[in-house]
Protein backbone atom coordinates (compact mmCIF):
# COMPACT_ATOMS: atom_id res chain seq x y z
CA UNK A 1 0.00 0.00 0.00
CA UNK A 2 2.86 2.33 0.87
CA UNK A 3 4.44 2.16 -2.59
CA UNK A 4 1.08 2.49 -4.32
CA UNK A 5 0.51 5.73 -2.45
CA UNK A 6 4.01 6.97 -3.34
CA UNK A 7 3.36 6.33 -7.04
CA UNK A 8 0.01 8.10 -6.83
CA UNK A 9 1.68 11.03 -5.06
CA UNK A 10 4.16 11.24 -7.93
CA UNK A 11 1.34 11.20 -10.49
CA UNK A 12 -0.42 14.02 -8.60
CA UNK A 13 2.74 16.10 -8.63
CA UNK A 14 3.35 15.45 -12.34
CA UNK A 15 -0.14 16.72 -13.06
CA UNK A 16 -0.41 19.65 -10.66
CA UNK A 17 3.20 20.49 -9.75
CA UNK A 18 2.14 21.46 -6.22
CA UNK A 19 -0.07 19.82 -3.59
CA UNK A 20 -0.32 20.24 0.16
CA UNK A 21 0.53 17.56 2.68
CA UNK A 22 -2.98 17.89 4.09
CA UNK A 23 -4.51 17.12 0.66
CA UNK A 24 -2.45 13.95 0.30
CA UNK A 25 -3.13 12.86 3.88
CA UNK A 26 -6.86 13.32 3.44
CA UNK A 27 -7.02 11.68 0.00
CA UNK A 28 -5.13 8.52 1.03
CA UNK A 29 -6.17 8.49 4.70
CA UNK A 30 -2.65 8.61 6.09
CA UNK A 31 -0.95 10.85 8.66
CA UNK A 32 0.98 14.03 7.82
CA UNK A 33 4.06 12.33 9.22
CA UNK A 34 3.65 9.51 6.69
CA UNK A 35 3.29 12.05 3.86
CA UNK A 36 6.61 13.69 4.72
CA UNK A 37 8.27 10.29 5.12
CA UNK A 38 7.08 9.27 1.65
CA UNK A 39 8.40 12.56 0.23
CA UNK A 40 11.80 11.80 1.74
CA UNK A 41 11.77 8.31 0.20
CA UNK A 42 10.90 9.76 -3.22
CA UNK A 43 13.90 12.08 -2.89
CA UNK A 44 16.18 9.19 -1.94
CA UNK A 45 15.02 7.35 -5.07
CA UNK A 46 16.17 10.30 -7.21
CA UNK A 47 12.88 12.15 -7.73
CA UNK A 48 13.36 15.87 -6.91
CA UNK A 49 10.42 16.55 -4.59
CA UNK A 50 10.66 19.70 -2.49
CA UNK A 51 8.75 20.87 0.57
CA UNK A 52 8.16 24.59 1.11
CA UNK A 53 6.86 25.59 4.51
CA UNK A 54 4.56 28.48 5.27
CA UNK A 55 1.16 29.83 4.32
CA UNK A 56 1.68 29.55 0.56
CA UNK A 57 3.90 26.49 0.70
CA UNK A 58 3.31 22.95 -0.37
CA UNK A 59 4.97 19.89 -1.87
CA UNK A 60 6.54 20.61 -5.25
CA UNK A 61 8.04 18.61 -8.08
CA UNK A 62 10.93 20.26 -9.94
CA UNK A 63 9.98 21.45 -13.43
CA UNK A 64 13.17 19.83 -14.70
CA UNK A 65 11.89 16.33 -13.84
CA UNK A 66 10.55 13.93 -16.44
CA UNK A 67 9.69 10.26 -16.20
CA UNK A 68 12.51 7.94 -17.42
CA UNK A 69 12.78 7.63 -21.18
CA UNK A 70 11.80 3.94 -21.06
CA UNK A 71 8.52 4.64 -19.31
CA UNK A 72 6.70 5.14 -22.62
CA UNK A 73 7.88 5.28 -26.22
CA UNK A 74 6.77 8.26 -28.28
CA UNK A 75 4.30 6.05 -30.16
CA UNK A 76 2.83 4.79 -26.91
CA UNK A 77 2.44 8.36 -25.65
CA UNK A 78 0.62 9.37 -28.82
CA UNK A 79 -1.67 6.33 -28.77
CA UNK A 80 -2.51 6.79 -25.09
CA UNK A 81 -3.22 10.50 -25.49
CA UNK A 82 -5.43 9.94 -28.54
CA UNK A 83 -7.42 7.22 -26.76
CA UNK A 84 -7.87 9.27 -23.60
CA UNK A 85 -8.82 12.38 -25.58
CA UNK A 86 -11.60 10.46 -27.31
CA UNK A 87 -12.73 8.94 -24.01
CA UNK A 88 -12.68 12.29 -22.21
CA UNK A 89 -14.88 13.81 -24.92
CA UNK A 90 -17.48 11.08 -24.39
CA UNK A 91 -17.21 10.36 -20.67
CA UNK A 92 -15.52 13.40 -19.19
CA UNK A 93 -15.00 11.90 -15.72
CA UNK A 94 -12.40 13.40 -13.39
CA UNK A 95 -9.97 10.45 -13.44
CA UNK A 96 -9.86 10.31 -17.25
CA UNK A 97 -9.22 14.03 -17.57
CA UNK A 98 -6.54 13.86 -14.85
CA UNK A 99 -4.76 10.96 -16.60
CA UNK A 100 -4.87 12.84 -19.91
CA UNK A 101 -3.30 15.94 -18.39
CA UNK A 102 -0.52 13.88 -16.81
CA UNK A 103 0.36 12.28 -20.13
CA UNK A 104 0.27 15.58 -22.00
CA UNK A 105 2.65 17.02 -19.45
CA UNK A 106 5.08 14.16 -20.01
CA UNK A 107 4.82 14.02 -23.82
CA UNK A 108 8.22 13.68 -25.44
CA UNK A 109 9.74 15.86 -28.09
CA UNK A 110 11.26 14.35 -31.22
CA UNK A 111 14.86 15.13 -30.31
CA UNK A 112 17.23 15.99 -27.54
CA UNK A 113 18.14 19.59 -26.81
CA UNK A 114 19.47 20.21 -30.30
CA UNK A 115 18.77 23.45 -32.11
CA UNK A 116 19.61 24.45 -35.70
CA UNK A 117 20.11 28.07 -36.70
CA UNK A 118 21.10 28.50 -40.34
CA UNK A 119 24.20 26.34 -40.80
CA UNK A 120 24.92 26.06 -37.06
CA UNK A 121 23.80 23.06 -34.99
CA UNK A 122 24.04 23.23 -31.20
CA UNK A 123 23.67 20.16 -28.99
CA UNK A 124 23.28 21.33 -25.40
CA UNK A 125 23.60 17.87 -23.86
CA UNK A 126 26.75 16.26 -22.52
CA UNK A 127 28.17 12.95 -23.81
CA UNK A 128 26.45 11.04 -21.01
CA UNK A 129 23.29 13.19 -20.94
CA UNK A 130 20.21 11.14 -20.10
CA UNK A 131 17.83 14.05 -20.64
CA UNK A 132 18.30 15.87 -17.33
CA UNK A 133 20.47 18.62 -18.82
CA UNK A 134 18.05 19.09 -21.69
CA UNK A 135 15.20 19.59 -19.22
CA UNK A 136 17.22 22.22 -17.34
CA UNK A 137 17.88 24.00 -20.62
CA UNK A 138 14.20 23.84 -21.53
CA UNK A 139 13.13 25.33 -18.21
CA UNK A 140 15.79 28.08 -18.29
CA UNK A 141 14.96 28.98 -21.91
CA UNK A 142 11.24 29.18 -21.11
CA UNK A 143 11.99 31.37 -18.07
CA UNK A 144 14.09 33.73 -20.20
CA UNK A 145 11.54 33.92 -23.02
CA UNK A 146 8.49 34.36 -20.79
CA UNK A 147 10.11 36.35 -17.94
CA UNK A 148 9.29 33.68 -15.36
CA UNK A 149 10.98 33.56 -11.96
CA UNK A 150 12.80 30.35 -11.08
CA UNK A 151 13.74 28.80 -7.78
CA UNK A 152 16.92 26.78 -8.19
CA UNK A 153 19.06 24.45 -6.11
CA UNK A 154 22.60 25.44 -7.04
CA UNK A 155 25.92 23.76 -6.20
CA UNK A 156 28.99 25.98 -6.60
CA UNK A 157 32.50 24.82 -7.56
CA UNK A 158 33.37 24.97 -3.85
CA UNK A 159 30.53 22.58 -3.04
CA UNK A 160 28.28 25.23 -1.46
CA UNK A 161 24.62 24.19 -1.81
CA UNK A 162 22.20 27.14 -1.94
CA UNK A 163 18.57 27.69 -2.82
CA UNK A 164 17.94 30.88 -4.80
CA UNK A 165 15.14 32.69 -6.58
CA UNK A 166 16.38 34.15 -9.86
CA UNK A 167 15.05 36.23 -12.75
CA UNK A 168 16.72 34.73 -15.86
CA UNK A 169 17.68 37.32 -18.51
CA UNK A 170 19.76 35.52 -21.11
CA UNK A 171 21.41 32.18 -21.91
CA UNK A 172 25.15 32.23 -22.64
CA UNK A 173 27.16 29.57 -24.48
CA UNK A 174 30.93 29.84 -23.95
CA UNK A 175 33.71 27.25 -24.29
CA UNK A 176 31.13 24.48 -24.77
CA UNK A 177 29.36 25.35 -21.51
CA UNK A 178 25.86 26.81 -21.03
CA UNK A 179 25.22 29.56 -18.47
CA UNK A 180 22.19 31.61 -17.47
CA UNK A 181 22.68 35.28 -16.59
CA UNK A 182 20.08 36.23 -14.01
CA UNK A 183 19.15 38.62 -11.24
CA UNK A 184 19.60 36.77 -7.94
CA UNK A 185 17.14 37.79 -5.22
CA UNK A 186 19.36 36.29 -2.49
CA UNK A 187 22.35 38.46 -3.48
CA UNK A 188 20.27 41.41 -4.74
CA UNK A 189 22.52 41.54 -7.80
CA UNK A 190 23.10 39.92 -11.18
CA UNK A 191 24.95 36.61 -11.25
CA UNK A 192 26.00 34.04 -13.87
CA UNK A 193 25.00 30.44 -13.12
CA UNK A 194 26.39 27.36 -14.86
CA UNK A 195 23.33 25.35 -15.95
CA UNK A 196 25.13 22.06 -15.36
CA UNK A 197 25.46 23.03 -11.68
CA UNK A 198 21.73 23.60 -11.22
CA UNK A 199 20.52 20.49 -9.37
CA UNK A 200 16.86 21.26 -9.94
CA UNK A 201 14.65 24.18 -10.90
CA UNK A 202 10.98 25.03 -10.69
CA UNK A 203 8.81 27.93 -11.75
CA UNK A 204 7.66 29.97 -8.76
CA UNK A 205 4.46 31.11 -10.49
CA UNK A 206 5.67 34.72 -10.52
CA UNK A 207 6.91 36.81 -13.43
CA UNK A 208 9.34 39.71 -13.56
CA UNK A 209 9.91 42.78 -15.69
CA UNK A 210 13.33 42.90 -17.29
CA UNK A 211 15.51 45.86 -16.39
CA UNK A 212 17.51 47.48 -19.20
CA UNK A 213 20.70 45.41 -19.63
CA UNK A 214 23.26 46.01 -22.36
CA UNK A 215 25.83 43.61 -23.80
CA UNK A 216 28.54 45.49 -21.89
CA UNK A 217 26.76 44.79 -18.60
CA UNK A 218 27.10 41.03 -18.97
CA UNK A 219 30.48 39.75 -17.67
CA UNK A 220 32.02 36.96 -19.70
CA UNK A 221 34.92 36.15 -17.36
CA UNK A 222 32.40 34.45 -15.03
CA UNK A 223 33.83 35.40 -11.65
CA UNK A 224 37.34 36.37 -12.73
CA UNK A 225 38.13 40.07 -12.60
CA UNK A 226 41.06 41.48 -14.55
CA UNK A 227 43.09 41.38 -11.30
CA UNK A 228 42.56 37.61 -11.05
CA UNK A 229 43.90 36.91 -14.55
CA UNK A 230 47.60 36.61 -15.29
CA UNK A 231 49.51 36.67 -18.61
CA UNK A 232 50.70 33.18 -19.49
CA UNK A 233 52.96 31.89 -22.27
CA UNK A 234 52.64 28.21 -23.19
CA UNK A 235 54.63 25.94 -25.49
CA UNK A 236 52.43 23.36 -27.20
CA UNK A 237 53.41 20.08 -28.82
CA UNK A 238 51.84 19.43 -32.22
CA UNK A 239 49.92 16.33 -31.07
CA UNK A 240 48.00 18.50 -28.58
CA UNK A 241 47.27 21.41 -30.89
CA UNK A 242 43.68 20.48 -31.76
CA UNK A 243 42.65 20.18 -28.10
CA UNK A 244 44.46 23.38 -27.08
CA UNK A 245 42.87 25.28 -29.97
CA UNK A 246 39.46 24.33 -28.61
CA UNK A 247 40.50 25.52 -25.16
CA UNK A 248 42.26 28.80 -26.02
CA UNK A 249 41.02 29.54 -29.55
CA UNK A 250 43.02 29.35 -32.75
CA UNK A 251 43.72 33.11 -32.76
CA UNK A 252 45.86 32.83 -29.63
CA UNK A 253 48.25 30.19 -31.00
CA UNK A 254 51.07 30.93 -33.43
CA UNK A 255 54.20 29.20 -34.78
CA UNK A 256 57.45 30.32 -33.20
CA UNK A 257 60.73 28.65 -34.14
CA UNK A 258 60.18 24.91 -34.24
CA UNK A 259 57.19 24.95 -31.94
CA UNK A 260 53.79 26.47 -31.23
CA UNK A 261 53.28 29.23 -28.68
CA UNK A 262 50.15 30.55 -26.99
CA UNK A 263 50.08 33.91 -25.20
CA UNK A 264 46.89 34.31 -23.17
CA UNK A 265 45.49 35.50 -19.83
CA UNK A 266 44.37 32.71 -17.51
CA UNK A 267 42.82 32.58 -14.02
CA UNK A 268 45.44 32.72 -11.28
CA UNK A 269 44.14 29.66 -9.43
CA UNK A 270 44.17 25.86 -9.43
CA UNK A 271 41.86 25.61 -12.46
CA UNK A 272 44.69 26.66 -14.78
CA UNK A 273 47.08 24.16 -13.20
CA UNK A 274 44.53 21.34 -13.53
CA UNK A 275 43.83 22.22 -17.17
CA UNK A 276 47.51 22.24 -18.11
CA UNK A 277 48.10 18.94 -16.31
CA UNK A 278 45.23 17.45 -18.31
CA UNK A 279 47.37 17.59 -21.46
CA UNK A 280 49.81 15.09 -19.97
CA UNK A 281 53.07 16.92 -20.60
CA UNK A 282 52.14 18.15 -24.07
CA UNK A 283 51.77 21.74 -22.82
CA UNK A 284 54.72 23.48 -21.11
CA UNK A 285 54.52 26.72 -19.11
CA UNK A 286 57.18 29.17 -20.23
CA UNK A 287 55.94 32.14 -18.22
CA UNK A 288 55.33 32.95 -15.42
CA UNK A 289 57.78 30.92 -13.37
CA UNK A 290 55.35 30.76 -10.43
CA UNK A 291 52.72 28.95 -12.50
CA UNK A 292 55.36 26.59 -13.93
CA UNK A 293 56.39 25.66 -10.39
CA UNK A 294 52.75 25.03 -9.38
CA UNK A 295 52.29 22.68 -12.34
CA UNK A 296 55.51 20.87 -11.48
CA UNK A 297 54.53 20.45 -7.81
CA UNK A 298 51.08 19.17 -8.75
CA UNK A 299 52.57 16.65 -11.21
CA UNK A 300 54.98 15.35 -8.54
CA UNK A 301 52.08 14.99 -6.09
CA UNK A 302 50.11 12.99 -8.66
CA UNK A 303 53.10 10.70 -9.34
CA UNK A 304 53.65 10.10 -5.60
CA UNK A 305 49.97 9.41 -5.03
CA UNK A 306 49.99 6.77 -7.79
CA UNK A 307 53.36 5.22 -6.92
Amino acid sequence: MKYQIMVRMLMMLLSRKKVTAAEIAQKYEISLRSVYRYVEELNISGIPVDVVRGRYGGIYLADTFRLPSGYFTRGEYTAAINALTAMAAQVGDEDTISALEKLRHQQKSDTRDVSICGNILIDGGSWCDMGTFSEKMRVCEQAVNECKCLEIDYISREGEHTRRVIDPYVLIFKQNIWYVYAYCHSRADFRTFKIGRIRQARFTGKTFEKKPVSRADIPLNFGYSSEQLIPVTLEIKKEAIADVEEWLGVDNIEPRGNGLIASVCLPDDDTSVEKILGYGGKVKVLEPADLRQKVRAAAIAIAENNA
